[in-house]
């Protein structure tokens, strides 16, 4: 659920704005116990933090104790990250949240998806000023919930209804995960719908979505919803892949190669070649596994062509099998097309 959770040590980025929000709170009780240049300074932060807040909720401070949830959260101390949150869970939207998140995930508990869509529920209908950034994430997570039937019955019509909500009309306050969604959804067989695809990638790009830029390229490479444009799809896909989407990282690769620009599209393929872990770069650039799978298969087999003609690289017939099946193995359905756009000379 929305947003994503993160386990270990508190990363620097998470601590410099904890440390940030901290000083504008309590800035005489905390002062400047810590410097970000010295060994272990990003661990100290959270050390020094956890006793101040400690101190300032065990005297009643209620954001104190939301903070010191939010805290333990961040460190993946669950336990203690629920019990925080369980004590605020009536009386603070946010807190209520990160409980829905918690049984959703099943951090620190057994997962509850009924209980986590009745918390977001919650969320999602207070009219309180304050919980409107909270409600477009909350309208989001449900519909998540509605589309795979996780905590209640599946139902594409109310998932959809959802993420429009979610969306806002493309508002860059509301929810952009709910605008790369619905990008997404009017892609699939069931719910298809390129022109609106097009659409709601389009709102998400220029809100940041990372996913739908690369989505965007796609599009615009094979005239997906909109008239086929080369020259923005390939500015479109450089950006993102150098931004870290894989997705576009391997449609770049594909681009190289109708090209000829051999030598290129067997450099980049070889890098992705030796990505390992789908899990973790899905958590780095907020992407979807199955495009992360689907970039890669795009790239290894484009390598494995490299690799059995001897373009861009020196042949090896063994290796180009290898990288064949690794292709075929990351999304047949992908492999397969390709193969076919060999057999019939399109590649």
């Amino acid at each position: 659920m929305e947003p994503g959770c993160a386990t270990g040590p508190l990363a620097e980025g998470r601590a410099k704005q904890l440390l940030q929000a901290l000083r504008g709170l309590y800035s005489e009780g905390l002062g400047d116990v810590v410097s970000a240049k010295e060994p272990g300074g990003w661990a100290r932060v959270a050390e020094e933090a956890e006793k101040l807040l400690t101190r300032q909720a065990e005297a009643g401070d209620e954001q104190a104790l939301f903070l010191l949830g939010q805290l333990y959260f961040e460190e993946g101390l669950y336990a203690e990250a629920r019990d925080a949150f369980e004590t605020l869970k009536d009386t603070d939207l946010r807190a209520l949240y990160q409980l829905a998140v918690m049984h959703y995930d099943g951090l620190g508990m057994e997962a509850d998806p009924e209980r986590a869509v009745e918390y977001m529920l919650r969320v999602a209908s207070s009219d309180l000023p304050e919980a409107r950034p909270l409600k477009y994430a909350a309208l989001y997570n449900v519909g998540r919930a509605y589309l795979e039937g996780c905590g209640v019955q599946p139902c594409d019509a109310e998932a959809e209804r959802l993420w429009l909500l979610a969306a806002d009309d493309g508002n860059p306050k509301a929810s952009v995960q709910a605008q790369t969604a619905l990008g997404m959804f009017y892609s699939r067989p069931d719910s298809l719908d390129l022109e609106k695809a097009f659409f709601w990638h389009s709102e998400a790009c220029g809100n940041g979505s990372l996913e739908s830029q690369g989505a965007l390229g796609v599009m615009y490479l094979y005239g997906q919803g909109i008239r086929s444009d080369p020259e923005s799809a390939f500015e479109c896909l450089k950006e993102a892949a150098e931004r870290g989407n894989v997705y576009a990282q391997g449609h770049l690769v594909a681009c190289y190669y109708r090209k000829k620009l051999f030598s290129r599209a067997a450099e980049l393929a070889k890098r992705i070649a030796e990505y390992d872990d789908i899990p973790a770069i899905s958590r780095l650039t907020d992407c979807l596994p199955e495009f992360i799978a689907k970039g890669m298969a795009v790239a290894l087999f484009c390598y494995a062509r490299c690799l059995q003609q001897g373009r861009g690289v020196q042949q090896d017939e063994a290796q180009a099998e290898l990288y064949f099946s690794k292709a075929a193995v990351l999304d047949f359905d992908i492999a397969a097309d390709l193969q076919l756009d060999v057999a019939y000379g399109r590649i």
